[in-house]
């Protein structure tokens, strides 16, 4: 569940501080506000809530809200049944481990007024089990290295490491809509060094408001990223290559920009959606720009007076049939009839060759087989 408003370092913000300590203190001169996609996310958080103490045989109320659907009902479906499975797991090793949803965790001692939410803890002799549920899809989450998670789990070990023999931590990203189930194990001992010597500093430093500025990609949900300087300055150094043609530049130079270039065209469209926002809302008076109609395309203003109108002119044959989408077909029918009925029909083509950083998790093709499979993409784009 997202974490009280009242927490300047929270867990969830944790990868911003740490990396960029003056942030937290910056962000609080912006207004905050739950988007869509947060209250999306807390709505299926509390379905997991609901459907996980009824697993567990505990009293719980249905929540009901807006964003109720067959997908979110089946995904909630699926985080209850892995969290079964893991505690099913833990008991092999310990007869009476111990579950706790909703878990609030207090990481005071290493950061100042630090305090979170666990979604599902499974605590047992030698091992904590910490599960945290990420209904998002626009950023893929990784359980490595996560300090929100590493956070977490110093909270849990302040409640339950003098009542088990706790010797390492795992960590579960359970993230449905990317199809991703990343886990990370540490031991105890090194997760306290990474508090001693990393958390507690920096923390402190954030705190305070002290530090650098360090644009990256924890950038992403900041409030203050669209008019923070150092970040502009880190996006605009791209013009030291003054866009030159290809052929003038080093591999080494053209490798460079292609790191850069997804992070800038999303700090360049980020700029421009404030911009709009400022004029359109705020009555802002740009000095070298104005707001003007944006082209739109034409449409239908009554579908059923034009089929009525086309037919009584003797067009009839002016509707499409076509199956509906392959998504809204597992949906209809659920994942289990689905896959009985027509898993055999459904196939996955192979994607659009597509360069992206060595440290993606996706293996490498080789250039002769991205060459034909590019072929192939544009030939059956062409059929479409």
């Amino acid at each position: 569940m997202p974490e009280s408003k009242h927490a300047l370092l929270s867990a969830s913000a944790s990868h911003r501080w740490l990396n960029c300590s003056p942030s937290a203190r910056l962000e609080l001169e912006f207004e905050g506000g739950e988007s869509e996609a947060a209250a999306e996310g807390t709505a299926a958080h509390a379905l997991c809530e609901h459907k996980l103490r009824k697993a567990l045989k505990m009293r719980s109320k249905k929540p009901v809200s807006r964003f109720d659907s067959d997908e979110m009902d089946a995904f909630t479906d699926d985080y209850v049944e892995f969290v079964m499975e893991a505690l099913e797991e833990a008991k092999r090793e310990c007869k009476d481990p111990l579950v706790l949803i909703e878990q609030k965790l207090d990481f005071s001692c290493y950061v100042p007024d630090g305090f979170g939410t666990g979604d599902c803890l499974i605590v047992a002799d030698k091992l904590l089990h910490i599960i945290d549920f990420k209904y998002g899809q626009g950023v893929l989450v990784d359980a490595v290295d996560n300090p929100q998670m590493m956070l977490y789990a110093l909270g849990a070990l302040r409640l339950f490491d003098s009542l088990y023999n706790i010797e390492t931590v795992s960590m579960t990203i359970y993230q449905p809509r990317r199809e991703n189930i990343s886990t990370w194990t540490i031991p105890v001992a090194e997760l306290q060094e990474w508090a001693e010597r990393t958390l507690i500093p920096k923390a402190a430093l954030a705190y305070k408001g002290e530090g650098e500025y360090v644009p990256g990609n924890w950038c992403t949900f900041c409030r203050a990223a669209v008019k923070c300087r150092a970040r502009a300055e880190a996006k605009l150094k791209l013009a030291q290559y003054e866009f030159a043609m290809p052929p003038l530049l080093t591999d080494a130079e053209i490798e460079d920009i292609l790191a850069r270039l997804d992070d800038l065209t999303k700090w360049a469209n980020e700029i421009t959606a404030y911009a709009l926002d400022a004029a359109l809302n705020h009555g802002k008076q740009w000095l070298d720009f104005k707001l003007v109609e944006g082209r739109s395309n034409r449409k239908y203003a009554d579908e059923a007076a034009v089929a009525k109108a086309a037919q009584a002119a003797g067009y009839h044959d002016i509707y499409k049939k076509s199956l509906i989408p392959l998504t809204e077909m597992e949906r209809l029918m659920g994942k289990k009839t689905f896959n009985e009925v027509l898993g055999g029909l459904v196939i996955k083509p192979q994607g659009k060759p597509t360069l992206v950083p060595a440290s993606d998790k996706r293996p490498a093709i080789r250039t002769t087989d991205a060459k034909h499979d590019f072929n192939d993409y544009m030939e059956d784009k062409n059929h479409d």
